[in-house]
């Protein structure tokens, strides 16, 4: 660890009365950073900085956070709010450690089957948190017109088979809390029982059961029927299995929208040609021209 970023310093002195002696940066994103620090007082915590130009910020991601906590293990917050005067925010957390269930699964430590089930049992038990009327659902619309900047229109007009499945959910599906962006590395193995806590709340929203399944599926490259079934098979809510795989599709292409050039988008462009293969009835064929003779 070296000497804390000023923000940090700020953040912790204002939402915990405690200056940060040192932190580390674990991840940066676009408009997020995450920081272990260690304060003046010998305690180690996770800070979250939200930009200000962030559509989600530290209010929303503690919003989920405490939702879920009456369903899932979650980190404790210790502060959440303002943390510059342009606006951005900051969430202050417990620090659970370093041992994830993707560090335990690429070690051998714990089998990749058994790891996909954990997945589906954490997603089970975030998914029967309560969620308040209150709470902003983000419209189907919104995601796909999200892509449009992204993806060329023929490549939209493809998947129109899985957008119109998804279209058409009826209005009486179940909304639960979704984590938006579950993985191996977001679960965080802690305690003398290796309890599996959710972390990284940062896409949480209000939506369907099935979008957060088939992401799951996604990242964590669950293609085969038998990885499909791991997850599942520890998952206790129903399932609508075609709207799952329209997510897939969708998540896929979503993913390789936000993909870097290169060998990053080439690998989604295969899993892309591979679901065409697995799941062909949710892509328009293209019709090849007929000439006359």
């Amino acid at each position: 660890m070296s000497t804390p970023p000023p923000m940090i310093s700020r953040a912790c002195a204002t939402l915990l009365g405690t200056p940060a002696r040192t932190a580390e940066r674990l991840k940066t994103g676009s408009r997020t950073a995450v920081y272990r620090a260690r304060l003046r007082d010998g305690r180690s915590v996770i800070v979250k900085l939200y930009a200000h130009t962030a559509r989600r910020n530290a209010l929303t991601e503690a919003t989920a956070i405490r939702a879920a906590a009456a369903s899932v293990p979650v980190p404790e917050i210790l502060g959440c709010g303002t943390a510059s005067d342009e606006g951005a925010t900051a969430l202050i957390m417990s620090d659970l450690g370093t041992c994830t269930l993707g560090t335990s699964v690429r070690a051998d430590r714990i089998p990749r089957s058994e790891a996909l089930k954990d997945l589906g049992g954490l997603l089970g038990r975030l998914h029967r948190a309560p969620v308040a009327r209150s709470v902003p659902r983000r419209p189907f619309f919104d995601v796909v017109s999200s892509l449009t900047g992204r993806c060329p229109s023929e490549l939209l007009d493809q998947i129109a088979p899985a957008l119109s499945l998804i279209a058409d959910t009826p209005d009486t599906a179940p909304t639960v809390w979704r984590h938006g962006d579950l993985h191996f590395d977001n679960v965080v193995l802690s305690g003398a029982q290796d309890t599996r806590y959710l972390v990284d709340f940062t896409d949480a929203t209000p939506g369907q059961r099935e979008s957060d399944v088939a992401h799951a599926l996604v990242m964590t490259a669950a293609h085969t029927p038998w990885d499909r079934e791991a997850l599942t098979s520890r998952y206790p809510l129903a399932l609508d299995n075609a709207r799952l795989s329209a997510w897939v599709v969708l998540i896929t292409v979503r993913c390789w929208a936000h993909s870097a050039p290169g060998e990053d988008q080439a690998l989604w462009s295969r899993r892309l040609t591979g679901l065409t293969h697995q799941t062909p009835h949710l892509f328009r064929t293209r019709r090849t021209e007929r000439t006359s003779r």
